[in-house]
């Protein structure tokens, strides 16, 4: 089943379109990454999608939704809290916006900032949250309302390696729940978690599908080879005749029509006198993937 549709979605300031022909489907209960580099148009597309900008043209449609507004939840990139607020207090006044039943309205807060790990913390004011913290606050009032879709900007982008590691993990928990689709730039973040990505590249979209599907056409197959010493990487980068790389004591040879093996590449590594810590197989990663689809002076 379809969560939301995407039509020609566009939108331009004057003479620049910074979104330009957007057209998109998201299934049911799947996870999206919107990639690109700075100044693609995520951000405005994201704030076109959460209806707190309107398109210049083109369609937004959520199957068998009258009201889009209370579908969706929406995490900005950087989400503002009132210090003064407790965590509940908060989450209250955001469910009273989102006009949850006034009857149970403290019950699903307290249930929602306990499923995101703040039940310790409920009582305590934001001000003192850490920036993990803050992020799974920003999480619970977007879903407060169990809406059908959520949009995160750069969730994880302001967050050390623990708290993106907690955010992550929760991201994936929130899915059995919503359909999610958000911005990124850490990639290894989207290839953890992804099942589709969509890439933009000066508003426009470029390259979509599932994460297997566009790896697969830029897979760009080839060996990585790990030597005790730089110099013997560079000793047999001179000597062989395949066609390879170097970087310091890596090298990696490119598979070209299945050639050369691993059988043939096994041999010439056996009769060289290089010390050789370790021999694997691997595709090009989404980062350079990335690179290939948004430009090689993009910036993420």
């Amino acid at each position: 089943m379809i969560c939301i549709e995407v039509e020609g979605l566009t939108k331009q300031f004057g003479p620049k379109k910074v979104v330009d022909g957007l057209s998109f489907s998201l299934p049911m209960h799947t996870s999206t990454a919107l990639i690109g580099p700075n100044g693609a148009g995520k951000t405005t597309a994201l704030s076109m999608l959460a209806h707190l900008m309107e398109p210049t043209s083109g369609k937004i449609i959520m199957p068998n939704i009258k009201d889009m507004r209370s579908a969706i939840g929406f995490l900005p990139q950087y989400p503002q809290f009132y210090s003064w607020l407790t965590a509940l207090e908060y989450m209250e006044m955001v469910a009273s916006l989102s006009n949850l039943d006034k009857r149970t309205l403290k019950s699903e807060c307290k249930k929602m900032l306990s499923f995101v790990g703040l039940e310790g913390a409920m009582n305590k004011k934001t001000v003192t949250f850490s920036g993990g913290m803050k992020q799974r606050l920003g999480i619970a009032q977007a879903l407060v309302h169990k809406p059908k879709l959520l949009l995160l900007d750069e969730p994880v982008s302001a967050l050390d390696p623990v708290g993106r590691r907690e955010v992550m993990n929760l991201l994936k928990e929130v899915q059995e729940q919503t359909t999610i689709l958000y911005s990124t730039h850490i990639l290894n973040d989207a290839e953890e978690m992804t099942d589709q990505l969509l890439f933009l590249r000066d508003g426009q979209l470029v390259e979509q599908g599932s994460l297997q599907r566009v790896k697969e056409k830029f897979q760009e197959p080839r060996y990585k080879i790990t030597f005790s010493h730089e110099n013997e990487a560079q000793q047999f980068t001179e000597q062989t005749a395949f066609q390879t790389q170097r970087a310091r004591n890596i090298v990696y040879v490119e598979i070209l029509e299945d050639r050369p093996t691993m059988q043939q590449l096994l041999y010439q590594l056996a009769v060289s006198p290089c010390e050789v810590l370790k021999v694997e197989r691997e595709t090009a990663s989404l980062e350079e993937i990335f690179m290939k689809v948004a430009g090689e002076n993009a910036t993420i």
